[in-house]
């Protein structure tokens, strides 16, 4: 049996471990919710209060990797633009408790962000470009991560999440004049996220970089006017006045190296 921990139970920390325990594997996992350590139980999951902040790990984070051979991060930066904060230091300050741990094998949840917006395909031998704090944080939390000698990791750059209970659309309409509106979408859903996920672990495919983006990229005007109308909203309206930026994540090695076929194609 495959012992896996997962850091951070949250939007897609929580279905996936709910997943691994029905394809087998022990799970354990952490939330920073007191409330919701009883929720986590409750689905089979061994359940942990864990706390990074930029100075100290706290709770029970070797209880939470001992016995673990494989450790999913999935804590977001929850940076936005310029917003200070320091996730490079959350990260380091987990590091030492990996590194004295049973784990041999991380898969690290990052973000397209690293990219930065440029008009071009992106792979991932393209040059990383963030223009985002958050961007340029996880760029060095990946370094750090696949740097380190103590065990091998994967790094997972996702396209914006999307799920049954989340789309973007739901927060663009009604919205006038947004920029953009010919740059494509690089969105990925949640089934996906998790599909993927597995497959790596199934797969043993470890000290690897994916892009995750769905192969399907209509232009942002065209998709968020669409997804409006099919949720009985507002469609948002477009400033066309400008150029439209934005990149093309392309997934050709997830679906490669993988053998993947996305299940949600059409978003």
């Amino acid at each position: 049996m495959t012992k896996i921990s997962i850091l951070g139970c949250g939007w897609l920390g929580f279905p996936l471990a709910k997943a691994l325990l029905i394809n087998g594997s022990s799970v354990k996992g952490s939330t920073t919710s007191t409330d919701k350590i009883v929720v986590l139980e409750n689905a089979g999951i061994q359940a942990f209060q864990v706390v990074l902040d930029s100075e100290s790990v706290a709770g029970p984070i070797q209880e939470l990797l001992a016995e673990s051979t494989i450790l999913i991060i999935d804590i977001p930066p929850k940076l936005r633009g310029d917003q200070s904060g320091d996730f490079v230091g959350k990260i380091k300050n987990l590091l030492p408790f990996i590194e004295k741990s049973t784990v041999e094998n991380v898969i690290f949840i990052s973000s397209t962000s690293v990219y930065g917006d440029e008009n071009d395909q992106v792979t991932e031998e393209t040059p990383l470009n963030p223009d985002s704090e958050g961007g340029k944080q996880l760029q060095i939390v990946e370094t750090l991560l696949q740097n380190n000698s103590f065990f091998k990791t994967t790094v997972l750059r996702f396209g914006g999440l999307i799920g049954e209970d989340r789309n973007p659309a739901r927060f663009l309409a009604g919205k006038e004049n947004l920029d953009n509106p010919n740059a494509p979408i690089n969105l990925i859903h949640q089934k996906d996220c998790i599909g993927i996920i597995m497959q790596i672990i199934a797969k043993q495919s470890w000290n690897i970089t994916f892009n995750a983006a769905t192969p399907y990229h209509p232009s942002r005007e065209t998709y968020y006017t669409q997804k409006a109308i099919d949720f009985g909203l507002t469609p948002p309206t477009f400033d066309h006045s400008k150029p439209s930026i934005g990149k093309t994540i392309l997934a050709d090695k997830i679906e490669k190296m993988l053998d993947y076929t996305f299940q949600i194609q059409s978003l």
